[in-house]
């Protein structure tokens, strides 16, 4: 069951109609320093998980990384890749975005809004969710859902290719949600119930662009 087909449940936040994926991993000047320090004599604090000498392996011991870092610990090493050739990049500032397109994104595909599905992810995955929009719709099908709550969103995996970041944030969400046909009737789920959505999500911007936006690049459920 991809991403695209399971139950999906909506939050109205106060923000919703902002255009929130323009804050991922953007600075506004009063945020703090990035979660992950950076290595060398810039910063004297250790960080809570080291590279390995070879590869650039993470070798952190589970048990001394705290439990409130926006990653985990085998996505260090990527990030201070990512630092190294963006430094404006903030971790925490990009996770607060990330939770933010989490829902706004679902919200969209849910309530069939193209047009915040096409300013908040790439061609690939907003015609993916069109695809699965309109194979709805042709069943005079809607959704009724609800997010119930984030439990957990950590960056898992930082790359770069070809001058592009590409930065895997793994949410575990609880939602609940139904399926309505033509007439209204409930043909699918319940809203007394919910169940726990375990997705890798990837977003992706070009380094050094003058356009702060990350977009949407893939959506999995695991």
């Amino acid at each position: 069951m991809t991403a695209f087909s399971i139950v999906l449940l909506a939050m109205i936040a106060a923000f919703l109609g902002m255009r929130l994926y323009s804050v991922l991993g953007k600075r506004t000047g009063h945020e703090q320093e990035p979660v992950l320090p950076r290595r060398d004599d810039q910063r004297v604090a250790p960080v809570p998980a080291r590279l390995g000498d070879q590869q650039g392996v993470v070798t952190a011991d589970p048990a001394l990384v705290p439990a409130n870092l926006v990653y985990e610990p085998q996505a260090e090493a990527g990030l201070r890749q990512l630092l190294a050739s963006d430094p404006q990049f903030d971790a925490g500032q990009f996770m607060g975005g990330a939770e933010a397109a989490y829902r706004m994104i679902l919200e969209a595909f849910w309530s069939g809004d193209r047009a915040t599905l096409r300013d908040l992810c790439d061609s690939d995955s907003y015609d993916a969710f069109v695809a699965a929009i309109e194979d709805r719709e042709s069943r005079g099908e809607k959704l009724d859902n609800r997010l119930i709550g984030i439990d957990s969103a950590k960056i898992s995996d930082v790359t770069i290719s070809g001058g592009e970041a590409h930065v895997t944030v793994h949410y575990q969400a609880d939602i609940s949600g139904v399926t309505r046909d033509a007439n209204d009737v409930v043909i699918a789920g319940s809203m007394s119930d919910a169940s726990q959505t375990n997705d890798m999500w990837t977003f992706r911007r070009v380094i050094g662009s003058r356009d702060p936006n990350w977009l949407l690049d893939e959506a999995v459920a695991v």
